[in-house]
């Protein structure tokens, strides 16, 4: 049942009234859940602050979370899910800071077990239920987001480009080359291309477990774009398994050059530079 106007305005006086009390038995009752893990200091800017939101809310009318009144609130709540996901709280832990606001104002409360207060508290008590929940789902999203970048981040530290040689980049590529990767792993090979002028690129699959036609086909593009960048590739890295897997899925490298180790793509690349004049 939501708060009526009435209740709300009830609910705000007695958080201001009792602002000091209610504060004091708030943060003490997080510090535990927590574990010490936040310091007294900022836990209690933190329980400051909602409680001070919760009480504009109120104040306003607030019948229930989603209202214009509690605006503030939700910012507030949202502020705090942030915060804690980044320092490495559970979403639980985060909640159980808010839910633990009911305990804090029934005590508050103490003997008065009419019914009117019982049920103004109940109604109370489905606010705050609200308001953790939002918490909770503000918290998922946070760190869905955060995981999200740290995987990218993850990627591209996985797929570094090396100079290996004057005019001679390399691409030591280790375990599964998915679409994603192979993206990552094209976008840092051309730009890696252009920052130097290199004319030759290795791309070493030592570290490949496994070769399938997917994985072949995102090499294949790979050096294609390449090519279209002026740039020779070799692949280097063909293991007899590997070997062996290749000419059973009937996969063709056409007239790309295949090496057995990246040291045997090096040393013909320096050949063809020979060739060449380079």
């Amino acid at each position: 049942m939501p708060l009526s106007p009435d209740e709300a305005r009830r609910f705000a006086e007695l958080l201001e009234g009792q602002a000091e009390q209610l504060a004091d038995r708030w943060t003490t009752l997080v510090t535990v859940s927590l574990r010490g893990r936040l310091s007294s200091a900022e836990l209690r800017r933190q329980i400051t602050d909602l409680q001070r939101g919760f009480q504009q809310a109120f104040a306003g009318g607030a019948a229930d979370l989603s209202n214009e009144a509690a605006a503030e609130l939700r910012a507030q709540l949202n502020e705090l899910s942030s915060t804690r996901a980044r320092q490495g709280f559970s979403a639980t832990e985060t909640a159980v800071s808010v839910y633990a606001l009911k305990e804090t104002v029934l005590e508050v409360l103490g003997d008065q077990s009419d019914a009117a207060t019982l049920r103004d508290y109940v109604a109370f008590s489905g606010f705050v239920d609200q308001a953790a929940l939002f918490t909770f789902d503000s918290y998922v999203r946070v760190r869905e987001s955060i995981i999200a970048d740290q995987a990218e981040q993850l990627l591209e530290l996985s797929t570094p480009v090396v100079k290996l040689w004057e005019g001679v980049v390399a691409v030591p590529l280790v375990g599964t080359l998915d679409s994603a990767r192979a993206q990552v792993v094209m976008e840092r090979l051309l730009q890696t291309l252009v920052d130097t002028g290199s004319p030759y690129a290795i791309i070493d699959i030592t570290g490949v477990p496994a070769v399938d036609t997917q994985v072949a086909q995102h090499i294949l593009k790979t050096v294609v774009a390449a090519r279209l960048m002026g740039a020779d590739c070799i692949i280097s890295g063909i293991r007899p398994q590997i070997a062996q897997t290749i000419v059973a899925l009937g996969i063709e490298f056409g007239d790309i050059a295949t090496k057995a180790s990246l040291a045997d793509a090096l040393r013909h690349v320096i050949s063809q530079n020979k060739r060449s004049g380079r």
